[in-house]
């Protein structure tokens, strides 16, 4: 038996990608694991929040799972001292995080870190100077101090190695996957009318939903939606204008005079999301770079087809079951978008070629994988 901490600040927080993989990486090990103990680390200190996250995760009648709240001022002092205090006088064999590592965690302790992806590397140009100062001394540090690396495809896990000259017995790779809770959510006639009237969606629209950085392409998906024959269609992009949203989205919209074509829904929460998924008519998620690409699997298990930039962790995923384009050029997936659109066979071999696909992925692979590596670091 080992004790196990697993940083969950993550939960809770509306952080998308990075919280979704936690989430259900930590509620499937609580499905399979009885013989390890876990701590689940987080800065929250509010009570009721604190409930909520441990029914939602169903660990309140787990006696190996336990939530540790460790209050900090900010997330530096967090890593830097709040943690590691706990770490050298509690009994923990393993720490599992993402990117940033504690320090001055005693080497007893073997540290794993999860890359979700390296863009900050690779598209330098996207990341506000500030963020990309602190990931340049912090990340080398922190996957020299881990014992483990794990990426979450093989193409993020070659990319470590190859940019970081990282030992290849080092790292890792485990495929993320798609939320139970997501793949039983009620899409019945009468919750796809709900969803329509609480967000305004269109009756027809293309969907994207995911963060609005610069390297989702977002910008170019609307220039290839200008030029589409798909009157009346829509164009729906959702999700929230928060950290590092790219301005060239509002200014593409207004070049192409858009403004009642496309709908900017906000944030869709989390029990809504399946049904605006299944609503859709095309998902289309055009990124530069992707260290997986949850969405993409999403859409595929409601039945919704799918037109995805043709970059490697999307031909990693997906396969055969999508359409693909070149990020760089928005004829080509305009050109895309007007092929669906106008065959009925090839929406409905797409569709179904997804459904088959995406069972090959699950969170309790995911978690059976990573129990095999806490044992294989003791």
């Amino acid at each position: 038996m080992s004790n196990i901490g697993i940083d969950i600040r993550n939960i809770g927080k509306y952080r998308t990608g990075d919280e979704v993989v936690f989430f259900n990486l930590v509620k499937n090990l609580a499905v399979i694991d009885a013989n390890n103990d876990y701590k689940l680390f987080t800065d929250i200190a509010d009570a009721e929040t604190l409930k909520s996250i441990k029914k939602s995760l169903e660990i309140e009648n787990k006696s190996n799972f336990e939530i540790i709240s460790l209050p900090a001022a900010n997330k530096f002092t967090w890593n830097f001292w709040t943690l590691p205090r706990y770490l050298q006088k509690n009994e923990v064999d393993t720490y599992l995080t993402q990117y940033i590592t504690p320090f001055f965690v005693p080497k007893r302790i073997k540290i794993i870190t999860i890359i979700h992806d390296v863009s900050f590397k690779v598209y330098k140009q996207f990341i506000k100077f500030s963020d990309l100062f602190f990931l340049n001394i912090l990340i080398p540090r922190s996957l020299k101090r881990a014992d483990k690396i794990i990426a979450v495809s093989q193409f993020t896990r070659d990319e470590i190695i190859k940019l970081y000259k990282i030992d290849a017995d080092k790292v890792e790779w485990i495929h993320n996957a798609v939320a139970g809770d997501f793949l039983s959510a009620d899409l019945s006639e009468e919750k796809l009318k709900k969803v329509r009237e609480k967000y305004k969606l269109p009756d027809k629209y293309i969907l994207y939903l995911g963060t609005l950085q610069p390297r989702k392409n977002i910008p170019m998906l609307i220039e290839a939606f200008s030029v589409s024959k798909v009157e009346p269609w829509k164009l729906v992009i959702a999700g929230g204008k928060s950290h590092n949203f790219d301005p060239k989205i509002d200014e593409m919209v207004e070049k192409y005079n858009l403004q009642d074509k496309v709908v900017f829904p906000g944030f869709i929460d989390e029990e809504d999301k399946a049904a605006v998924m299944k609503a859709a008519n095309i998902f289309c998620f055009p990124s530069f770079y992707e260290g997986f690409g949850i969405p993409i699997l999403e859409a595929m298990s409601v039945g919704t087809p799918v037109i995805a930039s043709n970059i490697a962790p999307h031909k990693e995923i997906a396969e055969y079951a999508i359409l693909y384009f070149d990020p760089e050029s928005s004829q080509e997936l305009a050109d895309r978008i007007n092929s669906l659109v106008g065959n009925d066979n090839l929406r409905r071999e797409l569709i179904q070629k997804g459904l088959e696909q995406v069972k090959k992925f699950s969170w309790e692979k995911t978690a059976r994988k990573m129990i095999g590596i806490f044992e294989g670091m003791k």
